[in-house]
């Protein structure tokens, strides 16, 4: 009884543990980072970058899920089982990049608060008032910088939304038909999710320059 309550004890107080470092105050985190030499803006660069990278792949996931579509609706008497099957998986990998892209970019937004608000903050450290205003107008325009490209990011990630919704959709009726006349009517979709795509890729390559302009700025 003693050992199993020990058990409980352990598991409970691990948990917790880890809770603490999944919902504990970003200052304390942004804080041991600093001590090491890692500072906010190392950090927010670091993520920008990871965004910017996350998106570059979601894309070649997508056209890949696009091919792998476009030979599906080809397809005349050939294994369906299978074709839904590679469908579904592709559905699922260009699924996960969309949820890697959107958090990558709820990264970028959770260091960029903090950065931006320490700034802010250490404004009233100035002593000089044309110091203090040179860097505030300076602030200004890194904040405004952030802005564009943040809602670049936003703009490409949510073009990923309705590619889903189609790839989703036509996974589905191939998994419910799985015969012939099933293949027949993906073909009148398959100009639909191209477009989409295409509308993703080109906000994705404006998404992924933005960030990359932002980077060059701040460095």
């Amino acid at each position: 009884m003693l050992r199993q309550r020990k058990n409980n004890l352990f598991v409970l107080s691990t948990a917790m543990f880890f809770l603490l470092l999944m919902t504990g105050c970003s200052s304390t985190y942004y804080s041991a980072m600093e001590k090491v030499g890692k500072h906010k803006r190392d950090i927010m660069v670091d993520r920008v970058e990871s965004a910017r990278d996350s998106q570059a792949a979601a894309q070649e996931q997508f056209k890949s899920a696009l091919e792998q579509f476009d030979s599906v609706v080809k397809l005349k008497d050939t294994d369906l089982k299978r074709a839904y099957d590679k469908l579904n998986g592709e559905y699922e990998k260009s699924k996960a990049a969309a949820e890697k892209v959107s958090d990558r970019i709820d990264n970028v937004e959770s260091v960029a608060e903090a950065l931006f608000e320490e700034w802010e903050d250490e404004l009233g450290q100035y002593q000089s008032k044309e110091l203090r205003r040179s860097s505030k107008e300076q602030l200004k325009r890194t904040e405004n910088r952030y802005k564009e490209m943040l809602a670049s990011m936003h703009q490409a990630e949510a073009s990923m939304d309705p590619v889903l919704r189609i790839l989703n959709d036509n996974v589905l009726f191939l998994k419910h038909n799985l015969n012939a006349q099933a293949i027949g009517s993906l073909q009148a979709e398959f100009a639909n999710l191209k477009g989409e795509i295409d509308v993703l890729i080109a906000k994705m390559n404006s998404a992924i320059e933005s960030s990359n302009q932002f980077i060059a700025d701040i460095k």
